[in-house]
This record gives structure tokens, C-alpha cells and sequence, in this order.
């Protein structure tokens, strides 16, 4: 299966080192590849969905029963760009690691630098309790504005953990930037009138 996004082509590919998304241009041409969350009974696992779970007053948090088998060899929290906490599969974390860092991204280079600096110091390497439950440390809960009730969030390689009222207002500055697909609107963002 084969699936377009944003001008990337994205091919899911099994070889000798396990799943892996394979990225090529709209023209063929590859881009790269990275691996895939890890395969769960012989099938890729994309997570996906929106679970409301509470926190309880220790930080534990419960994760959705689909995504444990994903998550049972270690999962990495780290605290996202846009306020939420970040929750990957061991190997997620490393596939992100790598796209991120990649071969050109030298420490000898300021930006090689700049990114180790914000993505890896605030990684938390963490396991699921027996519950499959998961303690999230107590600086991204309080970056993440995280208090008893969270919002869990599947986005395909890794999941988004989310303050409610940060997600409603995530979905509605995401919601307002989708385009309408009426016709008046699509002559009016062109400069036409309506």
C-alpha cells in the first residue's frame, strides 16, 4: 500500500531490518527510509484514535490497551513543540532520532548542535507498569499543563499526550486553517468575489 502525503510518497517496506517507511518524491526519486514502530503479530502498528484517560496523583497514566503490545519493550516521553507530551516506541524514538540527526546533522555544525540540544535533553526513557500504566515524569506534566485528566492522541508513529483543554484548543486553530471546500470560499481565499 502505498499512501501520499504532503508531496511525499510513502511506502511501507518489509526487508532484513524489519518494517520500514520508505519515502520517495512524487517523481520516484527516494528520499530516505526510517524503521517503523515495531510490528505487532506480524503486522505494522500505526497508532491511531483519541483516549480520554485520568493521571492519577502519583503522574501514572493508562495507555490505551491497543497501543501496549507497541510499547511493551520501552517507550521515550519527551515534551512536544506544541505543548503536548510525546510518547514513542523504543524504536520510533530511534527512527526519529536518526531523521532527525541523520548523517549531515555533525556536532561540528551549530544546527547538528542546536538540535541534539532541543530534542535529546528532555527524553525520558520509561516502561509500562503490569496496569499498562505509564509514569510521566513530573517536568512534562507541568510543561504539558497535565493535572488529573489527559488526552492521548495517535498520530500514526508516536502518540500525543495532551492537557483537554490545550487539545480542544489545538483542534479548533487546526480546524480554522483547514480550507472550505465550498465554492464561495475557495473565491474568496483566491481574491475572486463571492
Amino acid at each position: 500500500m502505498r499512501e501520499v502525503a504532503s508531496g511525499v510518497l510513502r511506502e511501507p517496506l518489509t526487508g532484513r531490518r524489519g518494517h520500514m517507511v520508505v519515502f520517495r518524491g512524487l517523481g520516484g526519486e527516494k528520499w530516505g527510509s526510517v524503521p517503523c514502530s515495531p510490528p505487532c503479530g506480524g503486522k505494522h502498528v500505526t497508532f491511531y484514535g483519541t483516549y480520554e484517560h485520568s493521571i492519577d496523583e502519583r503522574g501514572r497514566l493508562a495507555i490505551p490497551a491497543r497501543y501496549r503490545n507497541s510499547l511493551a519493550d520501552g517507550a521515550v516521553l519527551r515534551i512536544g513543540p506544541d505543548g503536548c507530551v510525546e510518547l514513542y516506541s523504543s524504536e520510533g524514538f530511534e527512527a526519529e532520532v536518526q531523521l532527525r540527526l541523520g548523517e549531515q546533522r555533525s556536532t561540528r555544525e551549530v544546527d547538528g548542535r542546536r538540535i541534539r540540544r532541543t530534542f535529546l535533553p528532555g527524553a525520558y526513557d520509561i516502561e509500562l507498569d503490569r496496569q499498562g500504566r505509564v509514569l510521566v515524569p513530573q517536568g512534562l506534566r507541568g510543561d504539558a499543563a497535565l493535572d488529573d485528566r489527559a488526552v492521548i492522541i495517535g498520530c500514526g508513529d508516536y502518540v500525543e499526550i495532551w492537557n483537554p483543554e490545550r487539545w480542544t484548543n489545538e483542534l479548533a486553530a487546526a480546524e480554522a486553517e483547514q480550507p472550505s471546500a465550498s465554492p464561495e470560499a475557495s473565491e474568496a481565499a483566491e481574491g475572486g468575489t463571492a
